[in-house]
Parts: C-alpha cells; structure tokens; sequence
C-alpha cells in the first residue's frame, strides 16, 4: 500500500530511516515522505511520525494544481469529513503565498460528502513541502503521547543524562527488529531502549559493567533478562544475536574494566558487537563523537546519522552490519 506520512521534524534524517525499515522509502521532503508499506499497521510502532495517511496523489504546491488534483480524484464520501492542510515552514511557504485555509476550502468543496470540522469520521490532509503539495486520508495518528508517560523522570529508577523514550523506539526501529528479535543492549544503563523492544514484543537483553545500573534497570525494564557484564567479552556464543541497540558511555563517571581510554573500549565492544551480531543484521550505536573510523575496522557502516540535544551535547548514530 502506498503511504504518504507527516513527520514531526525533529530530525533530519532518522524519520526516512525508520520508515525505510517498515517500507520502501519513495519520495521525501521536508517532514514529509512516501513509502510503499506491505502491512500499515507495522506504521504505528513509529516514533518520528505524526500522521499516517493513505496515499492519493500529488501536485505542484499551489492552488490551480491542487483544485485540478481534487477534480481528477473525483473523492466522494457517505461519512462526515474534515479538510485539512499543513504548509511546512521553510519548505512551501516561500514558494506558495495561499494559505493552509485556502487549501483546505477546496478541498471542503471538492470532494462529495458532508462536512464536519468538529467530529469527522474521516480526515483528508494536504501537506505542502517544498515543491510539493502531497494529499491522502488519515489512517491513524501516532500516539506521541505514550512516549511522554515513559519518560524518564516518572520511571521506579532514574538516572541523569539518559536518553528519551522517542530516540530510543527509533533506534530500535532503525536496527529493523520485529517481534520475537533478540535485542541486546551492552551498555544498557537504566534501560529504556530495553523499554522500547519489550513493547515491541522482543526478547529483550541487557548487560552493564556497573551493578548499580542493573539493580535499576530492573525497575524499569521489567520485562528483559539482565546482567552485569563487561561489554568487551560478552557472554554470548558467535552470531547469538538478532540485533543490538545501544548507546556508548561518553567517559564521564563511567566504570571501565581492562580498558586505559574511551577509543580502545569503543574498539572492542564493536569488536564483540560484531562477533555475537547475526550475519546481514544491524548494530545501532550512539556515541557523544563521531567514531565511524573505529568502527568501520570492525563492521560495515550503513548509515550515520545525528540528533543534536543541546549545544554541549551531540549524539552520533551509527547504523552498521556484519
């Protein structure tokens, strides 16, 4: 089925990352993308989506393209229905001076149905990006709202500087794991990339050199089997392991074992990582540095991406494979 998607924008790249690993990624624009998706409900595991929409067609992003678009769809409808349009700021809206309203007008009077703003059983949405003026019907929105209830701060164990439950459902997205995956996290700290492959229905696994972490991350993660390891000398046997997700300690208050700098400890996990990972699997990892010559001595490098979190601090994602 081909799908249209209204992203949040919080990222550059990773939302087109994480709908390539449940689709084939078509067309992108600024927080817009199409992909061909064999089964949509597998859409709603995304975390930098907003809205999911069934694909209609698209057009040039003015007023003339869309009203001839509308009239080419010949949309009709028995249930009450709602227009609505978005222009991305920075992408039409230099190109383009008609308004969202404008838009959504026509499409209150192009299509053939009764109209209900207040309580629409079905919603059709223009989004404006670029050169581009996409149009379908909402399939569902992303419950965004759930990732603010897992949030840190309200988990049984808290630890400062971890990671948000978005960034981490969207690494483990980006890692293409499916239900029934063994997911491992080696540095998994208070556990909420555990968090996220439980509620996605893996087996999920976490280890980390400090029993104090551990102790917490059972708290949380209550679901995964935990241990104190060192990430260097994993207890796994060769090609054990679906995928791993994980986020490297950044060298401040961190427990090292066998290891004099942050370079050789990064070194070997990857050189472990790569040993336990399954041939053709991914390895997703985050460090505070770009790393990617390190790693690429020990794994073939995907993608690379980045997210910045605030000026002293931004994360590096690497996406690689055996």
């Amino acid at each position: 089925m081909k799908l249209l998607f209204e992203l949040s924008g919080e990222n550059a790249t990773l939302p087109f990352a994480e709908i390539d690993c449940i689709g084939t990624l078509t067309d992108k624009r600024l927080q817009a993308a199409v992909a061909e998706c064999p089964d949509p409900d597998a859409t709603r595991r995304l975390a930098m989506t907003q809205v999911v929409l069934e694909y209609l067609g698209e057009c040039d992003p003015d007023l003339v393209s869309f009203k001839n678009l509308l009239k080419d769809l010949a949309l009709a409808t028995d249930l009450p229905f709602a227009g609505r349009a978005k222009k991305v700021h920075g992408g039409s809206q230099e190109r383009n001076p008609a308004s969202q309203r404008e838009f959504e007008r026509l499409i209150g009077t192009m299509i053939d149905g009764p109209v209900s703003l207040l309580h629409p059983d079905v919603e059709y949405r223009a989004i404006l990006s670029e050169d581009r003026c996409y149009f379908g019907k909402v399939l569902h929105r992303i419950d965004r709202g759930g990732y603010d209830h897992r949030n840190p701060g309200k988990r049984d164990f808290f630890h400062p500087g971890v990671m948000m439950p978005r960034m981490a459902r969207t690494l483990v997205n980006i890692a293409c794991t499916r239900a029934g995956d063994t997911l491992l996290d080696p540095f998994c700290g208070t556990g909420g990339i555990l968090i996220e492959a439980e509620l996605l229905g893996m087996h999920a696994i976490g280890s980390d050199f400090d029993p104090f972490m551990i102790a917490g991350s059972r708290l949380n993660a209550k679901d995964s089997d935990l241990l104190t390891g060192d990430a260097t000398c994993l207890p796994f046997p060769d090609h054990s392991i679906d995928s791993i997700v994980t986020d490297f300690p950044y060298g401040q208050s961190v427990c090292i074992l066998k290891v004099d700098t942050m370079d050789r400890l990064y070194s070997d996990a990857l050189s472990e990582i790569c040993r336990v990972l399954r041939p053709g699997r991914r390895a997703v990892v985050v460090t505070h540095r770009d790393i990617s010559a390190i790693a690429a001595q020990h794994m073939t490098i995907l993608q690379q991406h980045s997210q910045r979190v605030h000026k002293s601090l931004t994360r590096r994602v690497l996406v690689l494979t055996r």
